[in-house]
């Protein structure tokens, strides 16, 4: 994806002009995702990415080194969060904190959301899909 404005050292991007690519990770189903900001435009600190989950859909119920917040822009369904799964609809905001396991599944009319990460893991590595 390229900068529509051409800034030199910023960058704007609109959702609908993304390209998601499924998530291949064991445990997802119906999973598509867009690197929206991240290493690849020489962003230091944080990735910001959007996931499409079909209705039905889910990520692997998982947990990693670093934090992670989410916002849900459309649809929704649950999350599983400190060991419960709770409802999640558009407009809601996430706090995912490190090494908690979490997952999110759609409802019957799938779901949008925004995740922010850090480019790089707290070993060092570089974060996936940042």
């Amino acid at each position: 994806m390229a900068s529509r404005d051409g800034l030199k050292h910023g960058l704007i991007r609109n959702l609908s002009e993304a390209t998601p690519k499924p998530v291949e990770m064991s445990g997802v189903k119906g999973v598509r995702m867009a690197v929206m900001v991240g290493r690849e435009d020489k962003a230091p600190n944080f990735a910001l990415r959007q996931f499409i989950v079909e209705p039905g859909g889910n990520s692997p119920r998982h947990s990693h080194d670093y934090e992670h917040e989410v916002f849900i822009v459309d649809g929704g369904g649950t999350v599983f969060l400190d060991g419960a799964e709770r409802p999640i609809r558009a407009g809601d905001v996430i706090y995912v904190p490190a090494d908690h396991e979490h997952q999110f599944k759609a409802s019957g009319e799938g779901m949008k959301f925004l995740c922010l990460v850090p480019v790089t893991r707290n070993c060092g590595d570089p974060t996936p899909g940042s």
